[in-house]
Order: C-alpha cells, then structure tokens, then sequence
C-alpha cells in the first residue's frame, strides 16, 4: 500500500486533534478519527489525505458536459475523481463514488500519481483536466499536484464544484485554475434539509471570491420538484448571480429522480424555461438548459 500523504491546510490542536481548514465544515477531528468528507485522517496529530492519488475515474468528455460552455468550446478534457464528498446531498448522481466512507475500500484504488495523470491525458490528446464527478476540493492536495503539472504541459484545469471549499484553499488553487462551475443549490432551506446542514452564505461569498481571482466562473442550479423550483428561487438565483456579474454563465438543469429522491418527477420542462426567462430579465447574458434536448 503506498503510503498516506500528509493533508495540507489543518492546524493542531491540543490533545492530538486537528482542526481541518479546507472547507467550510472546519471538522475538529481527534486522534484516529476522520472527516466529514470521510476522506481525511487524524493519525498521531497529523492529518492525512485517504485519497491522494485514488482516482476511480479517468474518461474523456467534452468541456460542455462540466457544463461549461464559454470556456474552450468544443475542447476535451480527462475527467478524474476520487471517493467522498463533504456534501450528503440526497439527489446525488453519483451517490456510489461521493458517499462511500470506507477506508478499505478508498485504499483498494490502484495509486496514479499526477505525473501519470498528465501523462495520459497528453497521450489521449486533449486539451485539459476537469476536477469532477466527486467534489475537487476533498481531493484537493492531489488535485494541486496535478494542476500544477498540467499547466506546465499547456494543459487547462476545470473544476466541477459545490463552493464549499476555504478561502484558503481557493488561494492555494486560484494560479492554477483555469476554469470552475459551481452548483448553486437555490434557497437556504435546500442546503439545510437536501444537502446536509450547509450554508448557503459561504457558497454564495466564494462565487464572489472565485470572481475576484479572474477565474472563468459558470454557475449551475439544479432544479429539484418541491424543493427549489419556485419562481421566487429562480429570481434569487439569477439576481444573486447578476450582481456578481451578468456576464456569468447561469445554467439551469433538469433533475432526474435519483438516489433518496428518486420518488420525485423529473423537472417540468416548462419550469426550465420560466427559469431561463426570469434569468434573462434579471440581466444575464449566458442563460442555459442542461439535461434536457432543449
């Protein structure tokens, strides 16, 4: 088994715990306890990444299915990801990969370095990396490693995110980066009752922040039947996002029942469509559909 990296952005604490600073979780975690991301590990005071080099995921999209479409279109790109996620969200697509919490299963992953990692996707001849499927952040020493490589090949990096990263932690990325989408999950209530006890504030001061580094920013809101698919959450939305920036990219998806919300619908097509006219009368210039044929 090759050995555990050591994690970036923790302090210690005393009696042997840590306190994790790369999300906004900010986990106090003791000594031999883990993360609420379940990816992370407190062994003899010093925190350590489960997933460093744990890539589950290597295949080649286009950048549009991120969805990113004003950055390098018609581009490709190798997506990688790796077990965990700090988010619990109960529509998750990819509940198999983001929920696991098992360390014998997040070690069983054969070990691919970020020199490997940059190898194949130069050999598959594409134009970059995407961070996705699972969240970057919880990754995020591994996905640095990498990035930093890859910009030195003339390789782009994207980031496919919920927000939920540190300050600290975007600056340590931000030279790096190229482009991010992140999910912008709709009102308050979402956050607490669907995603897991989060805050939809720090998601909305870090679109602000990842802004403010000059980084190619799209945002995504998924529409979830019942949940926040009012017109009062699209105009919240798209007023937020307009006040960022109205050149932003706003892209409204269609949910698809999944996971512990796979008793509800579809979204209504014509839901997808009032959102994107209330976007568009807020201001905003890139106003997209996704999931849908539209």
């Amino acid at each position: 088994m090759t050995e555990l990296h050591e994690a970036m952005f923790y302090k210690k604490l005393k009696d042997n715990l840590v306190k994790c600073n790369l999300c906004m979780r900010e986990c106090t975690i003791s000594e031999k306890g883990g993360s609420q991301c379940g990816v992370r590990k407190n062994i003899d005071g010093k925190l350590y990444s489960l997933v460093y080099g744990r890539t589950i995921t290597m295949s080649i999209d286009s950048i549009e299915k991120k969805p990113l479409f004003n950055f390098k279109p018609g581009s490709r790109c190798l997506g990688i990801s790796t077990y965990g996620c700090n988010f619990m969200c109960k529509h998750c697509q990819n509940w198999q990969i983001s929920q696991e919490r098992s360390e014998e299963a997040i070690l069983a992953v054969p070990f691919t370095s970020p020199e490997e990692i940059v190898k194949q996707t130069l050999e598959a001849g594409v134009e970059g990396i995407a961070y996705t499927y699972t969240e970057p952040t919880i990754f995020a020493e591994y996905a640095l490693d990498t990035m930093k490589l890859a910009h030195k090949k003339g390789l782009y990096n994207a980031w496919v995110s919920n927000g939920y990263m540190s300050k600290e932690c975007i600056d340590e990325i931000a030279p790096f980066l190229d482009a991010i989408n992140v999910d912008l999950k709709g009102n308050a209530k979402f956050y607490k009752e669907v995603v897991g006890n989060a805050n939809i504030d720090f998601v909305k001061e870090n679109i602000s922040y990842l802004h403010k580094k000059k980084i190619h920013l799209e945002v995504t809101n998924l529409l979830v039947p019942d949940f926040n698919d009012s017109e009062e959450d699209f105009k919240d939305v798209a007023e937020f996002v307009a006040g960022v920036d109205k050149k932003i990219p706003l892209h409204f998806s269609c949910f698809w029942p999944r996971y512990k919300l796979d008793y509800l619908p579809p979204t209504d097509l014509g839901k997808l469509r009032k959102a994107k006219e209330v976007a568009e009368k807020a201001g905003l210039k890139f106003v997209y559909l996704g999931n849908v044929s539209d």
